[in-house]
């Protein structure tokens, strides 16, 4: 796969912005000059959180004059900038469209897929279709539930485990790599193609609409949040790089992120590995060392430090597992679930956190323990407020072995259980 390019060095609009705020005023717009980009006040954010994003903005952007290389600013991409999931959609899609191949064996696809899973999905979609050649999964309701049931469950219709074996799980889930996998034998392209085929009936459904999958049922549709449109509007207008980094397959991701006016050279995604004609394997890229492979070092959890820092950063090797220096860490990250909460942590100016319930994230988001979290419900359907509290001192944090403990702050210390507060 391509290589993502250098940030560029410098602020274009810096001399030209003599009369800017200095970098701790207050976010009022009379203390600002004109040219300062805005966040737009017709859009409504939960409490005074559009406030604390454009006082980020000013310290950090056009407005702050300090010249030096562009602050960076990343976002999820699922859930954060847009409701719902694009790689669901786009699965639900292929599987509606019999664009899924016949793999020669399903064990192939995943060096953790168990036997149990290989002998579901071998019954469920049959032996008779060549292999390469499409399932006729749009017909074969059991084929496409077996399917969707491994994505969504990780597990098969009988509630047998789909994936076995060793792996981080703050670096990688196999549900997760197993989408793309699926996609072996398609180009980039191609897929790019199914993804923009999707979007198009996602956009065109109504809010709230479902869709049936085999014999699942899940969302039909999928938004671009008004609000991260004008926030990555604004960061872009105030001299910021702007990237997206999902866990989604890369020419999936690449098919959505135009809508918020980012280009294919700020999508990072899962990136499979090429064959020499060009079409995807089940062989994902590696990260941080990692050798390329069946998918141990995704963009997921710790995985997105190592992506961000490996692919916009260029710290190459194991250094780009590690929080870097202040110069060499995003300014703002964003983001909605445990799989977001290291990158998010590492930003330096804002951490954006769209509260959907998960642990590690929201016990981060209110301990707020620099003072620069902002917490914010969903945009479209909201999630109800968690009751209770979040187990942060007990079992908020996933371990790399999979199990849970507490959630420690950059210090060590524990973070308290807490209140859901937005």
């Amino acid at each position: 796969m391509r290589k993502k390019p250098a940030i560029v060095v410098g602020l274009l609009a810096a001399a030209a912005l003599a009369t800017s705020v200095p970098a701790q005023a207050a976010p009022a717009a009379t203390a600002r000059p004109a040219k300062c980009p805005q966040l737009d006040k017709g859009i409504t954010w939960f409490g005074d959180n559009r406030a604390k994003l454009q006082k980020m903005i000013d310290e950090r952007g056009t407005c702050s004059g300090k010249g030096g290389p562009r602050p960076v600013a990343a976002f999820d991409w699922d859930n954060t900038v847009v409701k719902n999931d694009i790689t669901d959609a786009t699965l639900a899609w292929a599987l509606n469209h019999d664009k899924i191949l016949r793999p020669k064996s399903w064990r192939d696809t995943s060096a953790w897929l168990t036997p149990a899973a290989d002998r579901a999905l071998t019954k469920a979609c049959g032996t008779s279709v060549p292999a390469g050649r499409p399932l006729p999964t749009s017909k074969n309701a059991a084929c496409a539930d077996e399917i969707f049931e491994i994505r969504e469950k990780s597990q098969t219709m009988s509630g047998e485990a789909a994936f076995a074996g060793d792996w981080n799980h703050r670096r990688t889930v196999p549900g997760y790599a197993w989408i793309p996998q699926l996609f072996a034998g398609r180009t980039p392209a191609t897929l790019t193609h199914f993804a923009k085929q999707a979007r198009a009936e996602q956009l065109a459904a109504p809010v709230g609409a479902k869709q049936t999958v085999g014999t699942h049922t899940l969302a039909g549709y999928v938004r671009y949040y008004d609000q991260q449109k004008d926030l990555i509007r604004t960061l872009k207008a105030a001299g910021f790089d702007v990237y997206i980094v999902s866990a989604s397959s890369e020419p999936i991701a690449e098919a959505w992120s135009n809508g918020v006016g980012l280009d294919r050279e700020h999508t990072i995604g899962i990136r499979n590995i090429l064959d020499r004609h060009g079409r995807m394997t089940t062989g994902i890229k590696g990260c941080g060392g990692m050798p390329d492979g069946p998918g141990g070092a995704l963009p997921y959890m710790d995985g997105k430090r190592c992506m961000i820092n490996q692919e916009i950063f260029k710290i190459k090797g194991a250094a780009a597992w590690k929080q870097q220096d202040f110069a060499h860490r995003i300014a703002l990250g964003a983001g909605d679930a445990d799989t977001d909460v290291t990158f998010v942590n590492d930003a330096t100016g804002a951490h954006l956190a769209i509260n959907r319930n998960k642990a590690e994230l929201m016990c981060r988001a209110f301990d707020n323990a620099d003072g620069r979290w902002v917490a914010n419900p969903m945009f479209i359907d909201p999630m109800a407020r968690k009751s209770g509290t979040y187990a942060c001192s007990t079992v908020g944090a996933t371990l790399p072995d999979g199990s849970h403990g507490p959630v420690r702050r950059a210090d060590g210390s524990v973070i308290p259980d807490q209140v859901d507060v937005a």
